[in-house]
């Protein structure tokens, strides 16, 4: 179920136990705070709702920032679903947050509108107007307004803090494993198929092409990935190009997918698809033949990652 904060919470979702933060990407951190919500609530009884926030907040004090989202609602719902949330509450980010104070939230928000009885958060977690409120404020004003809170500290990896940041950093590297580890899954493109050119069908490699939207965009290269069709759950295996496509005119950032041993339609669907290996930066061909044979050899390598189970 998806909730609106600018809406009333039915009555069986009050008194939840509330897991409260960005969790864009739902990395290993954004999962222990879910998972000890998910336990908190389960030990009393309780419903388990994890908040986040949509736009990003970035977006209201920064609306020119780049693209730089992990994961749509979409697969945020689907994530804390299979995390063992009962609902998701999403905090449409706007003015009225933005002015909102950090007693406000609490006592208005927390615990007027939404009946929160308990709110976990990471221990860096900041919210009201200009970050005023943090958990210590939490834990002590919180009560008062029958709301109890506790805090999740951070988690690391080879001694550094798992963060969102860190994701972005490894992808923009086109440190696709470091992102898998960090995140426990590969990162995900999700978006509907679009119509192209059809340069790449025209060279015998044809193309499911989406637009990046929202998301972050990682190193612009050549990718191993794997492809799952929403409407059926098809699995699939592929090399993409990620990037502006250098060799054609005009340029067009697009993520190009081209998936082995598939011949159907998949204009107009949903897909996902995840980077599990880069192979090679963008580069420009002088001939359609050197381009064609080189795009082979790709696939060739992409093949020969995937058949190692690099995914896993």
């Amino acid at each position: 179920m998806r909730l609106d904060h600018r809406h009333s919470i039915p009555d069986h979702l009050r008194g939840a136990v509330l897991a409260l933060g960005n969790f864009d990407g739902f990395h290993r951190g954004h999962q222990q705070v879910v998972a000890e919500a998910v336990a908190w609530a389960r030990s009393e009884g309780r419903p388990a709702i994890v908040a986040t926030f949509d736009p990003h907040p970035v977006r209201h004090f920064a609306p020119d920032s780049p693209p730089f989202r992990l994961t749509t609602l979409d697969q945020r719902a689907e994530l804390f679903a299979a995390a063992g949330a009962d609902a998701m509450l999403v905090f449409h980010f706007g003015p009225e947050l933005a002015a909102m104070t950090a007693q406000d939230f609490i006592a208005d928000l927390l615990a007027r509108r939404i009946g929160a009885a308990g709110v976990v958060t990471g221990e860096d977690f900041t919210f009201g107007k200009g970050r005023g409120g943090n958990i210590a404020m939490l834990a002590s004003e919180g009560p008062a307004h029958g709301v109890a809170a506790r805090a999740v500290s951070a988690v690391r990896d080879d001694g550094m803090i798992v963060s969102s940041s860190a994701i972005r950093d490894a992808l923009k590297a086109g440190e696709c494993e470091a992102a898998t580890r960090l995140l426990t899954r590969p990162f995900a493109i999700r978006g509907s198929v679009q119509h192209g050119d059809k340069r790449g069908r025209e060279i015998g490699f044809p193309t499911a092409n989406l637009d990046m939207g929202p998301y972050l965009r990682p190193r612009y290269g050549i990718y191993a990935v794997t492809g799952r069709v929403l409407a059926s759950g098809q699995r699939l295996a592929g090399a993409a190009n990620l990037g502006i496509r250098p060799s054609f005119d005009p340029p067009k950032e697009l993520l190009e997918p081209y998936f082995f041993d598939f011949s159907g339609d998949l204009y107009g669907q949903e897909i996902e698809v995840e980077l599990i290996h880069f192979l090679r930066p963008e580069a420009k061909f002088t001939d359609m033949d050197a381009l064609i044979a080189q795009m082979a050899r790709d696939c060739d390598d992409a093949r020969a990652i995937l058949a190692k189970g690099v995914a896993a």
